[in-house]
């Protein structure tokens, strides 16, 4: 593993980094690799106790695993950096089920897939590093690309799945519902997962917008999502975190109104960075849509609409950029315009959603179920953050054995934007290839650091 990052630093400051790069295919496969895991001896860890309460960081362990054999029309990735995603806090705390649930149904797929129904789950949906191998039938990619890896796992050898994608029968998010994921040394990945690294950004700026830029992607500028127009309201829950950060630059870009709901002034003021002017910190006007565990507060959702009208000069949300969930979701369905689309995932508040139908069926709205993204749809987002268009949210970054403390800050919603975990890299700021392209938005892509 020493020479393979050796190899890859090499390239650090040298003019023709491609040729550095290409002398990885001559190094040798480590038989093992580092990579953060869940095991399944643990999964009862937790039991009694309340979601907030679980720590991620009791059960997420670094450890040696083996290299696993590589299949046809995969590649093997050397992770330089990878992120933190909600659902590696899910995986930590084994809700809503435990992953190996996913690993053995993936197993029993085909003697391929049985790599990954193993006693351990390396974890993590994110990673930007360089190709080491590529497995038989792979021709776009070789050793030495430097890449970035979204999500999306697909078998597509049913009909279903090539229309869209994301509708494959055996469709899948890697790292969460596959093994051999981001957070780790090396990476196991299929090769339609790869998407060039934006030269300008340094391995833990390239790694941290893979899921939620795509994720934000198809929810709002997607046929598959929303559909945003230019002119349109999009209320946007969240709006400095992990997803949200990315949906407002993408409203902002597209020539949309957003609305942005955060729950600090520190949080309304990377939103005011960002470009976005309409801004509710729903902590400081206390904005609180329960009662009580069992009984929602319609007159919160009515002070709500007002407070949303009064900012955009009397007009309602066109669309609702749900990720909380259960929280939010009945304010949601309330204040989107008659006609609107309520376009949700995640459901990070809880999975149970209650609303007012009468809200939604006499006033002809529509509630879009989003997942992920299909290849399309993360090329094209993954393209507008190598065209500057939109900038990464990472706000710190954690080294390989602080996973556990990364994905504790997030589980316990006391960050921003996205964090960032240095796999093989040594330090941040590395990977940087077009020097001239960052300078001219240094100041966008830092925004979030040190927050």
């Amino acid at each position: 593993m020493q020479d393979i990052l050796e190899a890859i630093m090499a390239a650090e400051g040298s003019s023709q980094p491609e040729r550095e790069l290409a002398g990885l295919a001559g190094l040798p496969v480590p038989e093992s690799y580092r990579g953060v895991v869940v095991r399944a001896e643990d999964t009862r860890m937790f039991e009694g106790m309340a979601t907030r309460d679980k720590d991620p960081r009791k059960a997420l362990h670094v450890q040696e695993v083996p290299t696993p054999e590589l299949g046809p029309g995969e590649a093997l990735v050397a992770v330089m950096a990878s992120a933190i995603n909600y659902n590696t806090v899910w995986t930590s705390i084994f809700e809503p089920l435990p992953t190996f649930k996913f690993l053995q149904r993936y197993g029993r797929l085909s003697e391929l897939t049985r790599r990954h129904d193993l006693p351990y789950h390396v974890v993590g949906s994110d990673a930007a590093g360089v190709v080491l191998r590529t497995g038989p039938g792979v021709t776009k990619w070789k050793a030495g690309d430097e890449v970035v890896a979204h999500c999306l796992s697909v078998e597509l050898e049913d009909s279903a799945g090539h229309d869209d994608t994301m509708l494959d029968p055996q469709q899948r998010i890697w790292g969460f519902e596959t093994n051999f994921g981001g957070l780790a040394e090396l990476a196991i990945v299929k090769a339609n997962q790869l998407m060039p690294k934006p030269r300008h950004l340094s391995w833990e700026e390239a790694a941290s917008p893979g899921l939620v830029n795509s994720t934000a992607y198809r929810q709002l500028v997607s046929h598959h999502g929303a559909n945003m127009k230019q002119g349109d309201v999009v209320l946007i829950w969240g709006a400095s975190g992990g997803l949200g950060g990315y949906a407002t630059q993408m409203a902002l870009g597209g020539g949309a109104i957003p609305v942005c709901v955060v729950s600090s002034p520190e949080k309304a003021e990377l939103c005011r960075k960002m470009g976005a002017e309409l801004v509710i910190d729903r902590t400081a006007e206390g904005f609180r849509f329960w009662k009580d565990e069992q009984t929602q507060d319609q007159d919160e959702w009515r002070r709500f609409g007002e407070r949303i009208r009064e900012l955009t000069g009397g007009e309602d949300p066109d669309i609702v950029f749900e990720h909380p969930g259960r929280e939010t979701f009945g304010a949601s369905v309330y204040v989107a315009k008659k006609g609107g689309t309520i376009v949700t995932c995640a459901s990070t508040s809880g999975f149970n959603h209650q609303y007012d139908n009468r809200y939604l069926w006499m006033h002809l709205k529509r509630i879009v179920g989003s997942h992920f993204a299909n290849y399309h749809e993360a090329w094209q987002a993954n393209r507008l953050v190598a065209l500057g268009k939109v900038h990464p949210t990472v706000s710190k970054t954690y080294a390989l054995e602080q996973t556990g403390q990364a994905a504790y800050e997030v589980h316990r919603n006391a960050h921003q934007g996205k964090v960032g975990v240095r796999c093989l890299a040594p330090a941040d700021g590395l990977g940087v290839r077009d020097t001239e392209m960052r300078a001219r938005h240094e100041s966008a892509i830092n925004r979030f650091r040190g927050h």
